[in-house]
Formats: structure tokens, sequence, C-alpha cells
């Protein structure tokens, strides 16, 4: 194989493997803080969905106070 491919595949499988391994950390991260320290889970955990942005669904608008 030439120069060229050789990298391309040894990018990719970098790549791959980094996402993979972020995959799993984010996942420990989240499964961890799932409940608040010192209490266990009684049956299946059910995660409630978040908005799409934090900014959005604001109960109340902003003040800007002079």
């Amino acid at each position: 194989m030439n120069t060229v491919t050789t990298r391309l595949y040894r990018d990719v499988t970098c790549g791959a493997a980094a996402a993979l391994i972020t995959l799993m950390l984010s996942l420990s991260f989240v499964e961890s803080t799932a409940l608040p320290p010192g209490t266990r889970a009684v049956g299946n955990v059910v995660f409630a969905q978040q908005p799409l942005h934090p900014w959005f669904g604001q109960p109340q608008p902003a003040v800007l106070v002079d």
C-alpha cells in the first residue's frame, strides 16, 4: 500500500478508538452520577429527557436591572 492509504487507515482507526473510549467514559460518568451519593437504585433508573439547550423553554424571560 502507499503512504497515503496507510496513513488514512491509521487515522481512521485512531479516531474510531478515541470516539469509543470517549463514549465509554461518558456513559460511565452518567451512570455514576445518576443518583445522589449514598442512595441505591430501586429497580430501573429512568432518565428524564432534557431540552435541547438550557436557554430554550425558560419559564421567565431575563430581567435587565439598571
